[in-house]
């Protein structure tokens, strides 16, 4: 977006026709980024508003370093965060070993469009969509994800550990129905 500093500047000022602007050009990536964090569109819906009022409530601590749009992308995240331990109860678990399961083969990977993979994550329950989101998809260590979600490392791990569980066997079913549907 040409002139985007001075649209922020703008829209810190609190000039709406600025953060209507603003809106307008992060909100369809912001509304994917709510989406993988949210149960339905209609959640998402609501971190995207919710984020956007925290963006232009806080916009004017942005200090112009690094990209505008990872900041924003943060604040949605946190939002997510937000709304999901307020709703969620998350049960500690400490016993790795149980959860130990053999990696996906990366040619059944291969078979499956990105729009695949995205509803098969989107399916997964809530507190492993999350753990599995914040470590696959925004690169967080378990450490801070036990300190964003309020939950201990080794939860996070064994909710990390589940959701690859579920998703391999649910890769492994989508696979083998396309391969029985190549046959066909």
């Amino acid at each position: 977006m040409k002139d985007l500093k001075q649209i922020i500047i703008d829209s810190a000022a609190g000039k709406t026709k600025a953060q209507a602007r603003l809106y307008q050009y992060l909100a369809p990536k912001m509304f994917g980024v709510c989406l993988r964090y949210s149960k339905d569109e209609t959640e998402a819906e609501d971190n995207l508003q919710d984020g956007f009022l925290k963006v232009f409530e806080k916009i004017g601590s942005f200090r112009h370093e690094g990209a505008f749009e990872g900041w924003v992308r943060r604040i949605m995240v946190n939002v997510a965060l937000e709304r999901y331990r307020k709703n969620h109860l998350m049960h500690p678990v400490e016993d790795m070993g149980i959860y130990d399961e053999p990696e996906l083969n990366d040619n059944i990977i291969a078979e499956l469009s990105a729009k695949d993979l995205l509803k098969i994550i989107n399916e997964l329950p809530p507190r492993y969509r999350m753990v599995f989101n914040l470590y696959v998809i925004e690169g967080m260590n378990h450490q801070e994800i036990a300190d964003e979600m309020k939950i201990s490392v080794g939860t996070s791990k064994s909710n990390l550990a589940r959701a690859r569980g579920i998703l391999r066997d649910k890769v492994v079913k989508v696979f083998g129905e396309t391969e029985n549907n190549y046959s066909a």
